[in-house]
């Protein structure tokens, strides 16, 4: 059976997108580029977000001390021993808020990054009170000659919840990010995290339907990560009850559930995180991510589910 997106797989999947758009594989690089966040520099506020930890998923040749260009030299040998059939790269801008700099500075970080042997395009990540039109314009700009995605840290729809950990924004603020964003031609990207203090199993369903009105490409879906040091680790410590800490099974329940409310349209990159076991502050889960997905479609396959089964069926 084929379904709205295309092919056989029971979500729109981000690596059948990718194949789509660019007729093979591409490989993302991830860059530290040295941004701060508002949040952190007391533009906005400081201490940035509570379950913020970038040195968790920062991969070892991913250093702002280093030349953007020595970062991509370093991650593209890396890669051709990891993945031989990679030829083709995006250079992903992970770190902090990656349009959190006067526009000049940006074009200057951006050009050098796509002035590289074998990147055909950008994705930046960043935060929705972090692009003006002037940014916007840039980007839009650059997407004429390569590939160029603005992801978006949304985390909740929920503004309590946003206060709560220290975003310094709102949800309006996103959804006008991303309608602005989508309005120029460029692709938006999304990140949302399940399992945030306050925050109900119905709550985190009901967002679904909040998420499929945005005019998104993709998303990202993370359970939450406890990592040490970080002030949420403090809180959870202090009052655990607050939190849902998902096992990995009921995790995946839950996201069947979720993706079968959610429209079939937005591509779905990533279901889950992985926590480095040296950062965890509670036991993460065992398996690798690519086993995790691999589970994961055989309980959509047993449950005969799929992405946006019951898209537009379900009352808020």
């Amino acid at each position: 059976m084929k379904y709205p997106w295309g092919h056989t797989r029971r979500f729109n999947s981000y690596s059948e997108y990718i194949r789509k758009l660019f007729g093979g594989r591409v490989q993302k690089l991830t860059i530290d580029a040295g941004f701060s966040c508002p949040n952190r520099d007391g533009t906005k506020g400081t201490g940035g977000c509570t379950f913020c930890l970038n040195d968790a998923f920062n991969p070892s040749y991913c250093h702002p001390d280093k030349p953007v260009s020595q970062q991509i030299e370093e991650g593209i040998a890396f890669h051709e021993k990891r993945y031989r059939r990679a030829t083709q790269y995006l250079v992903y801008f992970q770190a902090y808020t990656n349009t959190h700099a006067p526009v000049e500075t940006l074009q200057n970080i951006y050009r050098q990054a796509l002035d590289s042997r074998g990147i055909i395009g950008l994705v930046i990540g960043t935060r929705p009170d972090c692009v003006d039109d002037d940014k916007l314009a840039l980007l839009q700009e650059l997407s004429q000659k390569h590939h160029i995605m603005v992801e978006y840290g949304i985390e909740s729809v929920y503004n309590k919840t946003l206060r709560r950990v220290n975003r310094c924004h709102t949800f309006e603020e996103t959804a006008d990010a991303i309608y602005r964003t989508a309005k120029r031609g460029l692709p938006a990207g999304g990140h949302m995290v399940f399992g945030l203090p306050g925050e109900s199993r119905e709550e985190m369903l009901q967002s679904a339907g909040m998420i499929s009105k945005l005019p998104l490409t993709s998303i990202k879906f993370h359970q939450l990560q406890l990592f040490k040091g970080t002030a949420m680790a403090d809180e959870y410590l202090t009052n655990p009850g607050v939190f849902k800490v998902f096992e990995m099974e009921e995790y995946l329940e839950f996201i069947i559930e979720y993706i079968e409310l959610l429209d079939p349209q937005i591509v779905i990159e990533r279901i889950a995180g992985e926590t480095p076991p040296r950062y965890a502050l509670i036991r993460p889960w065992g398996p690798r991510y690519d086993q995790i997905l691999a589970k994961f479609e055989k309980m959509l396959e047993e449950k005969d589910s799929w992405q946006g089964k019951r898209y537009g069926n379900y009352e808020l």
